[in-house]
C-alpha cells in the first residue's frame, strides 16, 4: 500500500517546516503541499510531527555474558524498539576469543531474523591478530563498518598495542571503532578497596568506578587514535571529564564522534541507595548531578553526536542473585523510552530543538555509520518514518516497554510524546501505538563511515 501523509511538521537535522509527503514502493517520493490522494491511503498527521524513524546506536539484544543472559532477545528487544519509534538498531555481533568475526555475524544474522525493526551490527573484536585483520575486508563486503573495542572485561578487552594496530586497519576500510573506555586494572584494585570496606551493595558499584577511570581511558584512546591516523567513537561517554579529555583531542584537530545514553543525561547515583538499586548497576556507572548537566548541554550544543541506549536487560531475579555488586550483571532496559525521554526533558524542557533532537537521535547516526537514505525526511530516502504526538502522557512503569525485563531504569518517569504511527520500509507497522505488523525488519548493508564535521 501507498500513503499520503497530510498536515504533520516535518523534522529533520536540516530543518524544520510544514510540508506532506507520499510514500511509493517504500521510499518517500515526494514532499510538498496539496498532493494528490488519489489511489493512496491517507494518514492524518495533524498536530504531529513527522520524522525519520529513530536509530539505535547501541543494543545488546540476545547476549550471552558468559554468567547470565539477557531477558530481551531480538523479539521482544525489537518490538519495544519499534513501538518507541526505533526503526533501526545497531547491535554488537560479539567475536568469541577463539573464534572469528564471520562466525559472529553469522549467528548474530541468525539471531536477528526474527527482528520488528531493521537492524545492523558493531562486530565486537576480542582478538586481535592477522586473522582478524583479514577479515575486515569480508565484513566490508557483508555492509559491516564499524566495530567495538573493550579496554574492559577479562573475555573482551584488548591492549592499547592491538586497539592502535586495529585502529590502523579500520581506517583503510573507512569503518569506524567504538570504544568502551575505562581503565580495566585501575578499576579493579579500586573494587577491592571498596569491598575491603565492608560495602557489597549497589552504592558500591559508582564507587568502584569513580570519573577518572573513565576520563583516563578517553584520553588515553585519543592519544592512540591520534598515533594511528584514525577516528575515534567513544561509546556511552557518561562523565564530564571523559567530555573534556575528548574535546581537548578536538580542538588538536583530531576527528573524534560521542555518544551517550539517557542514563547518563537524566539519572544520578543516588539512586543505588534505593531499595532497588540493583537495577541500576550498568557500566559506566550512573554519575553526578554534574555530569548530567555538562553531558545534556554537550547534546544541545553538538559535542555529542548520537544517543544510543545500551539496552542490555536482565531481571531482577539475575541482579538480586549475586549478592555483590561485582558480580550484579551490568545493564538495564531502554530501548522503548529513548524518544519520550529526550523530547520530554530536551525539546520541552528548552534544552534543544526538534531539528537537534531528531539529529540526535537519528539524522547523525546514518550520516555516521553509513546508512545511505536514513535519518532524513527526503526524496528518495528509505521510508522509515515516525508520526510523533507530543500531546500524549504517561508515566514510565518497570512492566510495560513491550521489552521481556520486568524493570527498567526510568521506572516512575513522567514522559511527554510517543510515537503515533511508524512506518518501517514504507509499510506501516504500527498504528495508533499498536504493533499490527510484525517481524519485518530487514539487514541493512551499511557504507564506510561519514563525517559530521
Amino acid at each position: 500500500m501507498d500513503y499520503l501523509i497530510k498536515n504533520g511538521r516535518i523534522a529533520d537535522k536540516n530543518g524544520c517546516y510544514e510540508a506532506d509527503l507520499i510514500i511509493k514502493n517504500g521510499k518517500i517520493t515526494y514532499i510538498g503541499d496539496g498532493l494528490d490522494a488519489t489511489g493512496l491511503e491517507v494518514i492524518d498527521a495533524a498536530g504531529c510531527y513527522v520524522l525519520p524513524g529513530f536509530i539505535d546506536t547501541h543494543t545488546h539484544f540476545d547476549l550471552n555474558t558468559g554468567s547470565a543472559v539477557t531477558a530481551d532477545n531480538f523479539d521482544t528487544g525489537t518490538r519495544a524498539a519499534i513501538l518507541g519509534g526505533t526503526t533501526s538498531i545497531l547491535d554488537f555481533a560479539t567475536q568469541e576469543r577463539d573464534g572469528t568475526l564471520s562466525e559472529a555475524l553469522v549467528q548474530w544474522q541468525r539471531k536477528a531474523e526474527i527482528a520488528h525493526c531493521n537492524y545492523g551490527f558493531h562486530m565486537a573484536i576480542a582478538r586481535w591478530d592477522k586473522q582478524t585483520e583479514a577479515e575486515m575486508a569480508d565484513m566490508t563486503r557483508e555492509g559491516v563498518t564499524s566495530y567495538k573495542m573493550y579496554m574492559v572485561y577479562d573475555a573482551l578487552r584488548v591492549d592499547d598495542g592491538s586497539l592502535y594496530a586495529a585502529l590502523k586497519a579500520a581506517k583503510q576500510y573507512g569503518a569506524l571503532i567504538g570504544v568502551h573506555c575505562e581503565n580495566w586494572d585501575t578499576l579493579l584494585r579500586i573494587t577491592e578497596e571498596v569491598k575491603a570496606r565492608g560495602i557489597l551493595g549497589p552504592e558500591g558499584h559508582p564507587l568502584s568506578r569513580p570519573n577518572d577511570i573513565e576520563a583516563e581511558a578517553v584520553a588515553r584512546y585519543m592519544r592512540l587514535a591520534k598515533l594511528a591516523g584514525a577516528p575515534a567513537y567513544v561509546v556511552h561517554l557518561s562523565t564530564h571529564e571523559g567530555l573534556e579529555e575528548a574535546l581537548r583531542a578536538r580542538k588538536r584537530g583530531q576527528e573524534v564522534y560521542l555518544e551517550t545514553c539517557p542514563q547518563y543525561l537524566f539519572l544520578d547515583d543516588e539512586r543505588y541507595l534505593d531499595a532497588d538499586g540493583a537495577k541500576f548497576v550498568m557500566s559506566p556507572p550512573l554519575r553526578k548531578p554534574a555530569d548530567n548537566k555538562a553531558l545534556m548541554a554537550a547534546c544541545a550544543s553538538g559535542d555529542i553526536d548520537t544517543i544510543g541506549t545500551d539496552h542490555c536487560s536482565f531481571t531482577m531475579a539475575q541482579k538480586l542473585a549475586a549478592g555483590d555488586f561485582s558480580k550484579i550483571p551490568n545493564g538495564g532496559a531502554g530501548v522503548r523510552w529513548r524518544g519520550e525521554l529526550m523530547y520530554t526533558y530536551g525539546v520541552l524542557a528548552g534544552r534543544m530543538n526538534m531539528q537537534r533532537f531528531s539529529a540526535l537521535m537519528s539524522g547523525n547516526a546514518a550520516s555516521l555509520f553509513g546508512m545511505a537514505g536514513r535519518g532524513r525526511i527526503a526524496k528518495d530516502c528509505a521510508a522509515d518514518v515516525v508520526i510523533w504526538d507530543g500531546s500524549v502522557s504517561r508515566t514510565i512503569s518497570d512492566t510495560d516497554g513491550q521489552h521481556n525485563c520486568d524493570n527498567t531504569p526510568f521506572n516512575g518517569m513522567e514522559v511527554k510524546g510517543g510515537a503515533k504511527h511508524v512506518f518501517l520500509n514504507g509499510e506501516l507497522v504500527v498504528y495508533n501505538g499498536e504493533l499490527i505488523a510484525e517481524n519485518r525488519g530487514r539487514y541493512i548493508r551499511r557504507r564506510a563511515h561519514g563525517k559530521l564535521r
